[in-house]
């Protein structure tokens, strides 16, 4: 490529020496969207981590495009969000399960539910498996009866799909605001 040319790439001076222009420039977006995508089905399938992955699209971007130009505002709100994501989870199980009148083994149990279950039923175990989990542990280990103990499943369910739906929300507001302040 001649030198001339690459002043018409439009793209970081970074990623045309080191990668090799504008297509290779693309690619690592591609790369750090599909980053984010995977942290999305880490909401509803835990063997995924999604701050992992979030935090992997920000190390990708910071290798290629450089962090420097960023606030530091972004960093702070990014890490109070990721911050939020890491705790929603065991919250929201923990509020559901204990407003059902779940004890700590249906926390336990449904956290094991939730971990097993896919393997078990693929696709619907993610559901059923923090339900099962928790009723299992509320009858086996606390001796409760089955209405209490299904009152407590479903305090588990509820727990886990209103957790989903609040990380769901927090991972789009950290997506959006990289996204604007990215470009």
């Amino acid at each position: 490529m001649l030198e001339k040319d690459k002043e018409l790439i439009p793209c970081p001076s970074f990623v045309s020496v080191v990668t090799g222009g504008f297509m290779m420039g693309v690619l690592i977006w591609i790369v750090i969207y599909l980053l984010f995508l995977i942290g999305f089905a880490g909401i509803v399938y835990p063997i995924i981590p999604t701050i992992v992955f979030v935090l992997l699209a920000f190390v990708i971007y910071g290798l290629f495009f450089g962090i420097t130009d960023l606030p530091l505002l972004f960093w702070f709100i990014q890490g109070f969000l990721l911050l939020a994501l890491l705790t929603v989870d065991y919250l929201a199980n923990l509020i559901g399960i204990k407003k059902h009148g779940g004890t700590n083994a249906a926390i336990w149990g449904s956290t094991i539910g939730l971990l097993i279950g896919p393997f078990i039923i693929p696709i619907i175990g993610i559901v059923i498996g923090p339900f099962i989990g928790a009723i299992a542990a509320e009858l086996l280990i606390r001796r409760k009866p089955f209405v209490e103990a299904i009152r407590v499943g479903v305090g588990s369910l509820i727990g886990f799909l209103g957790g989903a739906l609040v990380k769901g929300i927090i991972l789009i507001v950290i997506v959006f605001y990289f996204s604007i302040t990215v470009f």
